[in-house]
C-alpha cells in the first residue's frame, strides 16, 4: 500500500469524522435532523465506506455501511417514529471507533479492532425502527429501488477528436497470446452477506492493475451501475485479462481476495474465447461517452420550481426525538447557501512539514538580515545608499514573514467545536443539563498552537461541567435555570490570543481548596497571606483534586496540571477566578505564534538577554532611593503607588562586570499573569525580531529553575538567551 495513499485516506477520513460529529451534535441540539443533515451524513458515511473498502480496512468499511443503512432508510421512506438521540449515539460511537483506528494507522500500526458489536447494535436498531414505522424489516430497500429503476439512462456524447486506438498489447494480430503472455478468464464469487460487492470488486481490479497488460470486466461499471452488486452476487465478478504471470501466480494473487467464496480460473488460447473483450474502437468510444463535463450543470429556475413543487407535494419529515406522530417538516438549512464558482481551483493542500521548513527559512532570513545590517564593520560609517537598501530589505522581509505566518494561521473553530462533544457526553453521564456557547471561534492562531491547545481546553471544560455546573434540582433551588451554560470565547489582544472559559455554576470552593492544599503540603507561607487568585491556582498543582472519590472524569489530580504545563510550553499563562454561587472564569493568554517574535535585547556585563516585548509594560532608569529592601531583604520598587519586587540579572546568573548601582542601569517592568515585577539590566540594545531557537537538552532540563525559555542569534552573531517572565516570576515567589 503506497504511503501517500494512506496519508490521503487518513486525512480525508478525519475530515469526514469531524463533519459527522458536528452535524450530529448540532442536529440533536436543534431537536432533529434536517433533510440536508441526513444527506450530508449519508454521503460522508458512504465515502468512508468506499475508501476503507478499497484500502482493505473491512471493520471500518462494514461499520460505516451499517450506519449508512440507517440514513438510507430515513432518506428514502421518511419514517415518523424515530429516536434522534439514539441515532446520534450510534453515529458518535461509529466516529469514535473509526477515529481510534485512524490513529492506529497514523502511528504505523494496523487497524485491528472488531466493529462487530457496533454493527450488530446498529442493524438491530434499524430493524426495530422499521418495525415501529410499519415497514418490513427484511426488505432490502436498495434492491427494491434498483428493481424499479431499470430504465436505461440517456447517454450524453462529448464530441472531440478520438485518439487512434492502440493495438492490443500482449496479443498477436489473430488474438493469440504473444511471447511469454498468458490470457485468463476468472470469475470471483464473494461470500454471502459480505456486502458491498461492487466495492470489493473494485478492490480486486485495483490489486491486479499493476500485474496485467490489459484487463476487462463484467459488469463494466461496477461503481456507477446500481445493479452491479446484484449481478456480482448472482453471476460473480468476471475478469478477462492478459498478463506475463503464469497460472499459479495469478491463482495465488486472486486467492488473497478478502471474503472470497469461490474462484474459477481458466487459461485461454485466444482473446476470441473471452466472453467479453471489446475492440480498441469500442474502448475509445466508451471513453468519450464516459467523460464527465468539466463543470456541473446548474439547475435552471424552472427546474428549481418544479423541484419545489415536488417537495411540497411530498414533504420529507424531519426526525425529532421521541416523535410518535407526523411532525411539521423542518426547513432545509442549505437552501440559502450562496453558490461559489471556481473556488476549488484556488485551493491546494500543502504538507505541514513544508510550511515548517518555509518558516524555518524565513527565520534564517531574519537572522541573516540582522547580521548584515548590524555588522560591527559598518559602525561609524555613513552609507546612505546602504541604509536605503537595508530599509527596503527589511520591508520585504516583513511582508514575506507576514505572508508565511498567515499560511500557518488557522481558526480555532475546529478545536472549539470539539468541546461540544465533551459537554454532551458528560452531561448525559452525570445527569446534568448544560450547553456550550462559542464566541470568537474564527480567531486565528498558529497551527502548532491550535494543535496543542485542545487538551488544555478539554480539561478546563470538563472541570467546569464536573465541578462547576450543579445538578438541575440544585440549580432550581438556587433560583437558576436548570440548564447551565459554559461560554468558550477567544479574542486577539495585541500579539496574544485570549481564551476564556466561563461557567455559571457554583464556583470554586476556596475553603475546600485551601484545606486540600494544606493536606498536600503546598502552603509555603501563612494562609492569611494568600490572595483568592493564589488559592484558586492550587487546582493546577500536580496530583491536586478536591474530589474524595475517583470517577471517570475526575479525582485523580492529573487533569489541570496538564493545562498549566501545556500552556507554558506554548509560551502562555493561565489564570482562574471565581465568584461563589455565580461561577468561575479561566483565562488563557498565549502568543499568536512561537516562531518569530519581537523582543527587547539587553546587556548585563558581557552577556546578552532578550525579553518578549509583549511582557514589558515599561522601562526606565530608577531615581536614587526608588529601590529599597523590605523586611525580608527583597529589593522592591514603588511604581505608580504599587510596590513590585526587583530582580538583578547579574546576581541571578552570577555575571561579573555588571552595573551594580540601580541609577546607572535600566529597570524593566514585566507582567506575568496578574503579577508585575522589575528586572534590572545594564542597558537596552533595542527592539528586534528574534527567531526562537530551542536550547540544548542539558539546559532544557533546568529551564524551570533558570527562567530561560530559548535562545536567539543577534546581528553580530552572538547568542542571546530568551528570558521567560513566567519562569522568572515563579523563581521570585518560590
Amino acid at each position: 500500500m503506497a504511503e501517500p495513499m494512506v496519508e490521503v485516506f487518513i486525512y480525508e477520513t478525519r475530515q469526514f469524522l469531524e463533519q459527522l460529529e458536528q452535524i450530529s451534535l448540532a442536529s440533536e441540539e436543534n431537536g432533529g435532523f434536517s433533510v440536508d443533515d441526513v444527506n450530508e451524513i449519508f454521503r460522508a458515511m458512504h465515502t468512508i465506506k468506499g475508501s476503507a473498502a478499497m484500502m482493505m480496512f473491512d471493520e471500518v468499511s462494514t461499520l460505516a455501511h451499517s450506519v449508512e443503512d440507517i440514513f438510507y432508510y430515513i432518506r428514502e421512506l421518511h419514517p415518523q417514529k424515530v429516536d434522534a438521540t439514539a441515532i446520534t449515539d450510534i453515529v458518535l460511537n461509529a466516529v469514535d471507533f473509526i477515529r481510534i483506528e485512524m490513529d492506529k494507522l497514523d502511528g504505523g500500526a494496523q487497524p485491528d479492532a472488531s466493529s462487530q458489536e457496533l454493527r450488530e447494535y446498529t442493524k438491530n436498531f434499524l430493524r426495530e425502527m422499521k418495525i415501529a414505522n410499519g415497514d418490513d424489516p427484511d426488505v432490502d430497500l436498495r434492491k427494491v429501488k434498483n428493481a424499479g429503476q431499470q430504465k436505461p439512462k440517456p447517454k450524453q456524447y462529448y464530441i472531440g477528436a478520438a485518439k487512434q486506438p492502440e493495438p492490443d498489447k500482449g496479443t498477436n494480430a489473430d488474438g493469440s497470446p504473444g511471447e511469454g503472455v498468458h490470457i485468463f478468464a476468472a470469475t470471483v464469487f464473494f461470500q454471502d452477506g459480505c456486502e458491498m460487492e461492487e466495492v470489493r470488486a473494485f478492490g480486486v481490479l485495483n490489486n491486479l492493475k499493476d500485474k496485467v497488460i490489459e484487463i476487462h470486466n463484467l459488469p463494466e461499471k461496477i461503481l456507477e451501475d446500481d445493479t452491479a452488486a446484484d449481478t456480482i452476487k448472482s453471476l460473480g465478478f468476471r475478469l478477462f485479462f492478459t498478463t506475463k504471470l503464469n497460472y499459479e501466480q495469478i491463482e495465488k494473487e486472486l486467492d488473497q481476495t478478502i471474503f472470497l467464496e469461490k474462484l474459477e480460473l481458466k487459461e485461454l488460447n485466444s482473446i476470441a474465447e473471452c466472453e467479453y473483450w471489446p475492440s480498441p474502437e469500442t474502448v475509445s468510444i466508451n471513453a468519450l461517452e464516459n467523460t464527465d463535463p468539466i463543470k456541473p450543470k446548474l439547475p435552471t429556475s424552472s427546474e428549481n420550481e418544479a423541484q419545489e413543487e415536488a417537495d411540497n407535494a411530498n414533504p420529507p419529515a424531519s426526525i425529532l426525538p421521541g416523535q410518535t406522530s407526523g411532525p411539521a417538516p423542518m426547513p432545509s438549512q442549505g437552501s440559502n447557501k450562496p453558490v461559489h464558482h471556481g473556488e476549488g481551483s484556488q485551493m491546494i493542500s500543502v504538507r505541514v512539514d513544508k510550511l515548517d521548513r518555509l518558516m524555518d527559512l524565513v527565520g534564517e532570513l531574519v537572522i541573516a538580515e540582522a547580521m548584515v545590517v548590524q555588522n560591527p564593520d559598518l559602525a561609524g560609517l555613513e552609507l546612505d545608499n546602504f541604509q536605503k537598501a537595508a530599509r527596503q530589505l527589511h520591508k520585504i522581509n516583513g511582508e514575506l514573514q507576514d505572508s508565511v505566518m498567515s499560511l500557518r494561521m488557522v481558526p480555532l473553530d475546529g478545536t472549539f467545536k470539539k468541546m461540544n462533544r465533551i459537554v454532551r457526553d458528560m452531561t448525559k453521564k452525570l445527569g446534568k443539563k448544560a450547553r456550550l456557547v462559542l464566541v470568537g471561534q474564527d480567531t486565528e492562531v498558529d497551527k502548532n498552537i491550535n494543535e496543542h491547545i485542545s487538551d488544555p481546553l478539554m480539561h478546563i471544560v470538563r472541570n467546569s461541567i464536573d465541578h462547576g455546573i450543579e445538578m438541575p434540582e440544585v440549580r432550581k433551588e438556587a433560583g437558576k435555570n436548570e440548564m447551565g451554560t459554559v461560554v468558550l470565547s477567544a479574542e486577539n489582544a495585541g500579539g496574544e490570543v485570549v481564551i476564556k472559559i466561563k461557567d455559571d455554576g457554583g464556583g470554586l470552593n476556596k475553603e475546600k481548596i485551601l484545606d486540600r492544599a494544606r493536606k498536600n503540603g503546598l502552603l509555603t507561607r501563612p494562609e492569611e497571606e494568600y490572595t483568592d487568585g493564589e488559592i484558586y491556582s492550587f487546582i493546577f498543582a500536580p496530583g491536586f483534586s478536591t474530589k474524595e472519590k475517583v470517577t471517570e472524569f475526575s479525582g485523580r489530580g492529573v487533569g489541570m496540571d496538564v493545562v498549566v504545563s501545556n500552556i507554558k510550553a506554548l509560551g502562555g499563562h493561565v489564570l482562574v477566578d471565581s465568584n461563589p454561587g455565580q461561577g468561575s472564569l479561566t483565562t488563557i493568554r498565549i502568543p499568536l505564534t512561537l516562531a518569530i517574535i519581537d523582543g527587547m535585547s539587553v546587556t548585563v556585563g558581557q552577556s546578552s538577554f532578550t525579553i518578549p516585548i509583549s511582557s514589558i509594560s515599561r522601562s526606565f532608569r530608577p531615581a536614587p532611593g526608588q529601590i529599597f529592601r523590605d523586611p525580608e531583604g527583597q529589593e522592591m520598587i514603588m511604581v505608580q503607588e504599587k510596590c513590585c519586587p526587583v530582580v538583578r540579572l547579574n546576581e541571578l546568573y552570577n555575571i561579573e562586570d555588571a552595573v551594580t548601582e540601580p541609577t546607572e542601569g535600566v529597570v524593566m517592568l514585566l507582567e506575568a499573569g496578574d503579577r508585575t515585577f522589575g528586572v534590572l539590566a545594564d542597558r537596552l540594545l533595542g527592539v528586534q525580531e528574534i527567531v526562537v531557537k530551542p536550547v540544548p537538552a542539558y539546559i532544557s532540563k533546568v529551564m524551570n529553575t533558570t527562567g530561560i525559555s530559548g535562545c536567539t542569534l543577534l546581528g553580530d552573531g552572538s547568542i542571546s538567551l530568551i528570558l521567560d517572565p513566567q519562569r522568572l516570576h515563579h523563581m521570585i515567589y518560590s
